[in-house]
């Protein structure tokens, strides 16, 4: 089972008990996070599809930790005029660890270990 999700403009899919990598978000280590814009969840055979979201689908999921990627490096030059210029660039990531796939307060899946 699987949930494919909105965030940060991006969609991307999701399974309980794995973790993802997203945009850095504003919250600490520890902290719960829920994705709310749920765009399809599909067990099996079965799938649910949002226009454009899902009612009442939430993915939650744990954050883990803050990081940052490897570093790009951006350069640019204009031929024949001598101006060049070259920057780096590290984009930051926050990974989440999935607990929960849930559709009007019923758990569809749940990472193992993770029962409350």
């Amino acid at each position: 089972m699987y949930a494919i999700v909105e965030t940060s403009g991006r969609q991307i899919q999701l399974e309980a008990g794995r973790f993802v990598d997203i945009d850095l978000i504003a919250s600490e280590p520890g902290d719960s996070y829920v994705f709310d814009r749920v765009l399809m969840i599909v067990d099996g055979g079965e799938s649910q599809i949002g226009k454009p979201f899902l009612e009442g689908a939430k993915v939650t999921g744990k954050v883990l930790s803050h990081g940052r990627a490897s570093k790009i490096i951006v350069y640019k030059q204009r031929p024949k005029k001598g101006t060049r210029k070259k920057q780096g660039h590290r984009q930051g990531y926050t990974r989440v660890l999935i607990s929960s796939i849930a559709i009007n307060d019923k758990v569809l899946a749940e990472a193992k270990g993770e029962r409350n």
